[in-house]
């Protein structure tokens, strides 16, 4: 049916793999906060604010670990998809971009993980909301079909996901080589997601670190 459809790059598997990185880099940057929740829950997060460092460094430290993690992560993919035939156009260097708006996107995603696991109480409660929130964003994305092949209603709903931006992004890397408007539109989009995503966590951040 994939093939019948006619979807860009002439191989569903090409076409997957920016689908596969990005939600790789969802689901571990969306479970990144989970740490700290626990640290929460058992007292340890009390014990290491008592230590002689910075308050912020303690959340910093495993922001940058998630959005690193999820890069190493995406990179594995890559290569396994390179030694399954999947073709990259923009040879090894588009590897680097790709990571690039995949830790663009995942800064995002793991600031608001980080913001969840300050907001919520139990650990059951962030389980219950990120399961929620995962399978709905990977459906109302191009992660397995092209946008132009979308029901129309479903469309622009898609354009307001901001997985579907780092999406496209990454599949121009793979498919299409260095479409530089589309790529700069991408970070665009993505750099508003961030400012939002980011503010929002600092607000919950600054509340719960009192």
């Amino acid at each position: 049916m994939a093939e019948g459809a006619g979807v860009p790059g002439g191989n569903y598997l090409r076409f997957m793999t920016a689908g596969a990185v990005v939600m790789t880099i969802f689901n571990a940057a969306m479970n990144g906060g989970v740490e700290l929740l626990f640290d929460r829950e058992t007292g340890m997060l009390v014990r290491m604010f008592a230590a002689p460092v910075h308050r912020l460094s303690i959340v910093t430290s495993r922001f940058i670990y998630v959005v690193g993690l999820s890069c190493l992560q995406s990179l594995f993919i890559l290569l396994v998809a390179m030694g399954v035939g999947v073709r990259y156009e923009t040879g090894l260097l588009g590897l680097a971009g790709i990571l690039l708006f995949g830790a663009l996107f995942g800064a995002g995603v793991a600031s608001l993980s980080v913001a969840l696991a300050f907001a919520l109480r139990d650990h059951g409660d962030f389980f219950a909301i990120t399961g929620f929130v995962g399978l709905p964003l990977m459906f109302i994305s191009s992660a397995l079909v092209p946008l132009d092949l979308m029901p129309t209603w479903l469309q622009p709903v898609a354009q307001l996901n901001p997985m579907t931006h780092a999406i496209e992004a990454v599949r121009a890397l793979v498919l299409a080589g260095w479409p530089v408007a589309d790529l700069l539109r991408q970070v665009g989009y993505l750099t508003v997601f961030n400012v939002c995503a980011i503010a929002l966590s600092t607000w919950v951040l600054r509340r719960g670190l009192r």
